[in-house]
């Protein structure tokens, strides 16, 4: 690494509504940046280390404890003191800064092993959620935008509002959109299967974490046809991608800051890539400037990538970078967004520190 200096920085962004994680009601996203600097500030990498409250284990304080004591105690010009006892934000963040400040000093965009010419655009799915006459207004505006994969979540004390919302979606919009369902482990196998009962056959296209045992994943698509796609259980348990029937499953979906990192993220897309399943990225209602090198991931490590879950820039009132991340009709552009992820609007940090390597 040729980094000289590092700035961490602070941010608090609003939401546009409070947003709900793991039962806990939230009403801002909170992160650090860091800034690798080289010799005269000549280049710089940015990353971002955002623990989200209810996804992970580490919060904000310990990540930038466990940050700052790396800083005071090791030389982060050997890459190798990163492989061990990271926190997965902390891993993300500063993996991120590192591979952007390599980009910045060779003048290109970062090239990762196994991957191909990177894909132009990146669709993106929609978040649905709500009772059923919000969801239908929120993907009629949607669709006529562009978006023709949406996201609706699913737990047990909803599964009625839920059941409706698919079935006006189906009768509506039909095999004009692919929809998928996020049951985030809420489910038992004996009321995912009554569930699915409920629901048109060939309506969705999987099931997000269906289940409270990930390993019954398999007995439920053998009585239903219904796939999943793993979520939680890649850093919950990730021996159990292995054991799970690999016909019961249609997707990863990919969680960088969640999963432990750039290279983590980049085995699962190859094991995706080499299983046919699709590797859909996603976000923890990060910044632009994760979401744009998100979606340059996503662009490098498929030649058609899945419609990716970075469309949660829409809950941030605003971005930390000069031009606001976004899609245009429901299309990520990867390369231009990855040169505009690189340009911050220093007036929404905080700088808490300077470290000199």
């Amino acid at each position: 690494m040729n980094a000289a200096h590092i700035v961490l920085y602070r941010y608090a962004i609003p939401f546009t509504e409070p947003v709900t994680v793991k039962g806990r009601r939230l009403v801002q996203r909170e992160g650090i940046i860091v800034a690798l600097k080289s010799q005269g500030e000549r280049h710089i990498g940015y990353g971002e280390i955002a623990p989200l409250p209810g996804l992970h284990r580490e919060v904000l304080q310990s990540a930038e404890a466990q940050l700052v004591e790396l800083l005071a105690k090791h030389d982060l010009a050997n890459p190798s003191l990163l492989l061990e006892g990271l926190y997965p934000s902390v891993r993300t963040g500063l993996e991120m800064a590192m591979i952007n400040l390599d980009a910045a000093i060779g003048g290109t965009f970062p090239a990762f092993a196994d991957a191909g010419p990177a894909a132009r655009q990146v669709p993106v799915n929609a978040l649905l959620f709500g009772d059923t006459t919000l969801v239908m207004e929120r993907a009629e505006e949607y669709f006529s935008l562009g978006y023709r994969t949406f996201k609706l979540k699913v737990t047990a004390s909803d599964a009625e509002s839920a059941i409706k919302s698919i079935r006006a979606l189906h009768r509506t919009f039909g095999e004009r959109i692919e929809l998928r369902l996020d049951a985030n482990q809420s489910l038992t196998l004996d009321e995912a299967l009554d569930f699915a009962r409920h629901i048109p056959q060939g309506s969705i296209a999987y099931i997000e974490e269906p289940l409270k045992k990930a390993e019954l994943i398999g007995e439920f698509w053998a009585k239903t046809a219904i796939p999943s796609a793993l979520d939680e259980t890649l850093w919950q348990n990730p021996e159990l991608l292995y054991k799970i029937p690999e016909a019961s499953l249609a997707a990863l979906i990919l969680k960088p800051n969640r999963l432990g990192g750039i290279a983590a993220t980049l085995r699962f897309a190859r094991y995706a890539r080499e299983h046919n399943l699709l590797a859909v990225f996603s976000s923890a209602f990060e910044s632009g400037i994760s979401l744009s090198f998100y979606a340059w991931l996503a662009a490098s490590t498929a030649s058609k990538p899945a419609a990716c879950g970075l469309d949660t820039y829409r809950y941030l009132q605003h971005d930390l970078l000069e031009t606001a991340f976004g899609a245009q009709n429901a299309l990520l552009d990867a390369r231009k967004l990855y040169g505009e992820g690189l340009k911050i609007n220093q007036r929404s940090l905080k700088r808490t520190s300077v470290w000199t390597l």
